[in-house]
């Protein structure tokens, strides 16, 4: 069937892979990749021969409709990222808003995305949570921080190695030092690590320890706060 799949991949452990995923992309007829030498490397792994064709940030906006006029010509075209799922912080969106608007069949399977299994792992209320993603890097960050500081969902964060450390210091600034936090890197893979405690003490270890690895990191909601000081 003409459709677009949205195909997760693992974040890191390959036997994280569902069988559902690998028989969608056997059998599609082109898969989109975020970087196709990523790609390559898990269709060779599960034995799988497929044309791809690179789908990314800096060139979705100019395909979207094209790749929407194969499906609607018969294609069945699978669309993965680099790692989990995408368009969760990875290229996606606009692809799917496309085929939405012009009705084109669209099936997201259920697989791999980080900051689920590190909500969980955080010991953090799981029941009400707000996820954030990449904060933005210089405009508009501090007005963002400013406006989350009041929230009281559980809070969820992408980060990368090279400003894990400033960006919890800006959070002692933002939350205040004795927010409760958990930090998790390298989910599911073989240095996997997830450091929990307040802002101060998880930003002491990491300023202790170098930043290794892509980050999650799960940060109690102001009602989550209230409630551990009026417990002590």
């Amino acid at each position: 069937m003409a459709q677009l799949t949205i195909v997760p991949t693992p974040i890191g452990n390959l036997e994280d892979m569902t069988f559902r995923a690998v028989r969608a992309l056997r059998e599609a007829d082109l898969i989109l990749a975020e970087d196709t030498r990523t790609t390559g490397v898990l269709l060779k792994h599960f034995e799988i021969e497929k044309p791809m064709l690179s789908h990314h940030k800096f060139n979705e906006h100019k395909t979207v409709e094209r790749i929407a006029e194969r499906i609607k010509g018969g294609e069945n075209i699978a669309l993965v990222s680099d790692a989990g799922t995408p368009a969760i912080s990875d290229p996606g969106f606009l692809l799917v808003r496309e085929c939405a608007r012009q009705g084109i069949r669209v099936e997201c399977l259920p697989g791999a995305t980080a900051f689920v299994p590190a909500l969980v792992d955080s010991g953090l209320p799981c029941d009400r949570f707000c996820f954030e993603g990449f904060l933005p890097q210089k405009k508009g960050r501090q007005s963002r921080l400013k406006a989350l500081a009041a929230e009281e969902r559980t809070l969820i964060f992408y980060e990368s190695p090279f400003r894990i450390v400033k960006t919890l210091a800006q959070f002692v600034e933002f939350f205040g030092p004795e927010r409760p936090v958990s930090v998790s890197r390298e989910i599911s893979k073989l240095h996997e690590e997830t450091v929990r405690g307040t802002l101060d003490e998880v930003l002491a270890h990491f300023q202790a320890n170098e930043p290794k690895g892509e980050f999650v990191i799960v940060l109690a909601g102001l009602k989550e706060e209230k409630d551990k000081r009026e417990d002590n």
